[in-house]
């Protein structure tokens, strides 16, 4: 009972287009944040990798010091 009456409540929010054209810039732009994201994470990987080689530079540069 209750799922059923989720799920007209749901429906009411769904919009198939009978024209397919209007699925482009949906996904056009769903493509451009991907991109964006994806490019995003490499560079905090990266970034993260060049600070963490650092840190060891830095780590063994104290150790011989002492």
């Amino acid at each position: 009972m209750i799922v059923l009456s989720l799920l007209n409540v749901l429906s009411l929010f769904l919009y198939f287009p009978a024209d397919k054209s209007e699925y482009l810039p949906a996904a056009i732009s769903s493509m451009v944040f991907l991109i964006g994201a994806i490019l995003t994470m490499r560079f905090f990987i990266l970034h993260s990798r060049k600070e963490q080689e650092k840190a060891k530079e830095l780590e063994e540069k104290l150790k011989n010091e002492e």
